[in-house]
């Protein structure tokens, strides 16, 4: 009898799309789920500004009010990325895991995920600012990409 469920990776990544849902920002919904060794999920998360700010559904972008394309201004947008909340959520037990997320990871969340102690990240979709992907790679950080 053939085994027709989804590998772990599609797996995962499915459920990072999932959780991308609950994201609270206009311009992309992002998701991230991290997984330990045993296939168990260790935490997730989605991009949405910071605990008790007003979130950009209810205000309005302020990226698109100043017209800065996707990729760049970190520093303006008031939001937490899918990422940076998962790993804040995992804390040490993020130590081996693997990140599924359906973008590829800005050049901030790169540097997060490798101090982190992720050892491999699966994304699907993608983003604009590629940095991250390499600052992943050069940090010995496993990558994979899958098509949902």
């Amino acid at each position: 009898m053939p085994d027709n469920r989804p590998s772990w990776d599609m797996y995962f990544s499915k459920i990072a799309s999932d959780v991308a849902a609950r994201s609270t920002c206009i311009k992309r919904k992002i998701g991230a789920v991290i997984v330990n060794e045993k296939h168990e999920i260790v935490a997730t998360g989605y991009n949405g500004v910071v605990r008790g700010a007003p979130h950009c559904l209810d205000i309005g972008c302020i990226k698109d009010e100043n017209n800065i394309e996707s990729g760049t201004g970190h520093e303006i947008c008031p939001a937490v990325h899918a990422e940076q909340n998962a790993l804040i959520q995992a804390g040490r037990g993020s130590l081996g895991c693997t990140l599924y997320v359906n973008a590829f990871p800005c050049k901030i969340c790169a540097r997060l995920i490798a101090n982190a102690g992720i050892k491999k990240v699966v994304t699907c979709g993608d983003y604009t600012d590629k940095e991250g992907l390499e600052i992943l790679k050069k940090s010995g950080v496993k990558l994979a990409h899958l098509e949902l």
